[in-house]
Parts: C-alpha cells; structure tokens; sequence
C-alpha cells in the first residue's frame, strides 16, 4: 500500500457540488492499494499513520502525533498513485488493484485509524472528487508498505 501524507490547517472533498468530508488540523491521505497489499498492510500503515510525529511541540520541533493535537484524518482512495509511467506519456494503472479490493482494504484502513480514536472522515471511493486543503509546512511524507515491512 502506498499513502501520501500531508499534514494540513484544512482540507475537504466535494463530490458534485456537497462536501462528503472535511477536517481541520490533521492529515490529508491520499491512499493505493496493489493487487499483493493484504489486511496485515491495511493496519500497519493505519499505526504508522496515526503515530507520525510530525507536529510541532512547545519548543517548535516535530514531535506530536495526531492525538496530542487533537488532529484527523481525511483519507482519500487514489489508485493513481500506482500509476507506472516509464513509456510513452499515458500513465498504466495496471499496479493497482481492483475495486473491490481496494476498497475492502481502503475500508480496512479507516476502520483502524478510526478505532485508535482518530476522528477519519473520507471521500467516496471510486467517485470523481474534487480535494482542497492548506498543505500546512509544507510537511508530505510518502509511505509504502513494500519498503517499510521488508524483513
């Protein structure tokens, strides 16, 4: 799984015209799943995610984590970020994986970081969403399960 994490003051999605979700200070994530990512992945991304200490303390160092700011979540599905582009100028999405898998994990995903007690609104998978936010540092941190779970 792959997530592109951005710490915001706000982000929203809109999805023809209604905001189906919306945070103030927390984490925008954007979210991929490949056909291999399983429920074990789902999880340790969602852990990782929610314990990244990338906030500001009183001496202005990056050493809080989501519930010491009183932060959220507002994860996205975006299979674009498997998007292999090494020929021609037409990205393949062939390293994504299919919706109904994807979506489970994506699901899985939230789930767990709403159970760790992050408050996790989301956009609707598969719908064509428009996505804003204050990208607040900036700070975005991309994250991949194949490279951080190698034994």
């Amino acid at each position: 799984m792959r997530a592109v994490l951005q710490r915001v003051s706000h982000a929203k999605v809109t999805i023809d015209g209604a905001v189906t979700g919306e945070i103030g200070t927390g984490f925008l994530i954007l979210l991929g799943v490949a056909p291999e990512d399983t429920e074990e992945q789902a999880l340790y991304l969602a852990r990782k995610c929610v314990g990244m200490r990338v906030f500001s303390d009183a001496d202005d160092k990056m050493n809080l984590a989501l519930a010491d700011v009183g932060g959220a979540i507002l994860a996205v599905s975006q299979f674009t970020l498997y998007a292999d582009c090494r020929k021609g100028k037409r990205p393949n999405f062939m390293g994504a994986a299919r919706g109904e898998q994807a979506n489970r994990l994506y699901e899985v995903f939230v789930s767990a970081c709403r159970e760790m007690g992050i408050e996790t609104q989301t956009g609707e998978f598969g719908a064509d969403m428009q996505v804003s936010l204050c990208n607040d540092g900036p700070v975005t941190i991309i994250l991949d399960t194949d490279e951080m779970m190698r034994k």
